[in-house]
């Protein structure tokens, strides 16, 4: 330690110590993003994150601490930096096609609980290596700082380890805010990886460059930095996609939006999930949009009578909206959507009516600001598996009956539905139940989407009624389907209290990961048998 003269001044390894702990939860965030397009950002996947990080971190302390007693070299330590940050920063290269990889091999190996398995196993490939290597540092760099002290350090110990600690916990703290507010929105996850690889690349270097060692090992980094730059800051999520007419993020969502010769549609995950459509005929979408076309008439409205009052609680890029404004002319029509990135692409690409007022905010928060009353309100904030709880208790419900009108209709998407008993949409369905006297649900053919409506006055026999009146023939022929199929939810149907969501209790996760496994499960049967038959080529010959 004598000749290292960096190390004499201990702010050096203060600023070691605080990189170091913002490095670490930017790599956090950064998982989240990368992962959420592929698994969702669910809690059950932020569950993942946070523990392999953590189990990789404590490791790295008791590694980082057993290293420094026994050699206490500090080179030993930037060298691990100097592998961190090229580990790092190969992440936006490699780190879709491992993701993709694993998710592929596990698809015809595995039967259940896919996405947590394949979340769990790229988590622990892509992110544990270069944690464990920046949790060696806090217990190095307090050898190092003690050493430094000589005679006086074991008196200064626990100032010294308090500092350490201190400057950790600020970087981590900047490390969180920075990734979500500053970088990930204005330059994306894969640019986010390379910012703060970068700066643990240079911490290591003013190291060794003070030291004048390992020039060769500092200059194959560099090298190695710069690659991984070239090539993960233009990185795609959806890479194998082509001709996407747009690729982004958002403080909330990964954002896809392609288009063909007869739609446009917008992704929040590139394996599975459309969040909203734009048929470019005018035409009906052939999702459950149509379906939730029933409830303004359910509720009464027409053609040719008074125009509904509808909020849409998930406005997306208000596909619904322009169905409404379509078939109910005049419909006042208000619009929450969380996601200010959506909205802003929703009048870019999705040709959103400049009539439908949008709010950016969270629909539960609206409706307890909001005191009007609505002719129907439509639930869409359920996204793939990630549903939000405290849109899907007994309280939110209540709340969303307390702004319909006496003839109201509430009409919600549950987008995964599954046969097997106890699924999240019987938890759904028994909880609406518990709120509204009178519940229908109906399966849209051709997805997994299954549309709910509730009301507290009965209104199959006036929908009936106003479905004749229709003069657009594809609609009424679709609302005509929706009178017959529709099936009535029957209090006896219930298990009275055992499948009641709460704020309290409200375990959508596991409930959601179990109907997305039931239908990947059914999706990929024929793949599994073409493999088991004819082997890897022929799986590729059927994709």
């Amino acid at each position: 330690m004598a000749n290292k003269k960096i190390l004499k001044n201990k702010y050096y390894l203060y600023l070691t110590e605080f990189f170091a702990g913002m490095g670490i939860m930017a790599v956090e965030l950064g998982a989240s993003r990368l992962m959420a397009p592929y698994f969702s950002s669910s809690q059950i996947v932020w569950t993942i994150i946070i523990s392999m990080i953590m189990i990789a971190m404590a490791l790295g302390n008791l590694y980082g601490g057993r290293s420094a007693d026994k050699d206490p070299n500090p080179d030993k330590l930037y060298r691990r930096l100097l592998i961190a940050s090229v580990w790092i920063a190969a992440i936006p290269v490699l780190g879709r096609y491992i993701i993709l990889g694993i998710t592929g091999i596990l698809i015809v190996t595995i039967s259940q609980h896919l996405l947590t398995i394949a979340g769990f196993i790229a988590c622990m490939v892509i992110f544990v290596f270069p944690c464990f290597l920046l949790g060696t540092v806090t217990p190095s760099l307090t050898k190092y700082a003690l050493i430094a002290g000589e005679d006086g350090a074991l008196s200064e110990s626990g100032s010294i380890v308090g500092k350490l600690g201190a400057a950790n916990t600020i970087g981590s703290i900047i490390g969180t805010f920075t990734p979500t507010f500053i970088t990930i929105p204005a330059v994306g996850t894969a640019v986010t990886f390379l910012i703060f690889s970068g700066i643990i690349l240079i911490i290591a270097l003013v190291y060794f460059i003070s030291c004048r060692t390992h020039r060769t090992a500092c200059v194959t980094a560099c090298i190695l930095f710069i690659v991984c730059s070239i090539l993960g800051a233009g990185s795609h999520f959806a890479f194998w996609e082509k001709n996407l007419t747009f690729e982004g993020e958002s403080i909330y969502n990964y954002l896809q939006v392609r288009e063909n010769e007869k739609e446009i549609v917008l992704s929040t995950n590139v394996m599975f999930g459309v969040q909203s459509v734009t048929r470019k005929d005018d035409s009906l979408s052939g999702m459950y949009y149509d379906y939730a076309m029933a409830a303004p008439l359910m509720a009464g409205s027409s053609e040719d009578t008074q125009a509904p009052r509808i909020l849409i609680l998930g406005n997306g890029t208000g596909t619904y909206a322009r169905q409404c404004l379509r078939y109910f002319p005049g419909a006042d029509i208000t619009a929450v959507e969380i996601d200010q990135s959506i909205t802003d692409l929703a009048y870019k690409y999705f040709d959103m009516p400049g009539q439908v007022k949008v709010t950016t905010y969270d629909g539960r928060a609206y409706l307890q600001a909001d005191n009007g009353k609505y002719d129907v309100i439509m639930v869409d904030a359920y996204q793939d598996i990630s549903i939000p709880f405290q849109m899907a208790s007994v309280e939110f419900f209540s709340l969303v009956r307390d702004h319909l009108q006496d003839n109201g209709v509430m009409v919600v998407n549950m987008n995964m539905r599954a046969s097997a008993p106890n699924s999240i949409n019987d938890y759904l369905t028994d909880t609406i139940a518990s709120v509204f006297p009178h519940v229908a649900t109906i399966d849209v053919e051709g997805y997994t989407n299954r549309e709910l409506f509730a009301a507290e006055e009965p209104f199959q026999i006036g929908f009936s009624q106003k479905t004749e009146g229709l003069s657009d023939r594809e609609l009424q022929t679709l609302m005509k389907k929706v009178s017959r199929q529709m099936v009535v939810h029957k209090a006896s149907d219930s298990k009275t209290g055992m499948r009641i969501l709460t704020d309290d209790r409200a375990p959508v996760e596991m409930l959601s990961m179990r109907a997305i496994d039931e239908i990947i499960a059914g999706e990929l049967a024929y793949y599994k048998i073409v493999f088991k038959k004819e082997g890897l080529s022929g799986l590729m010959d059927a994709l």
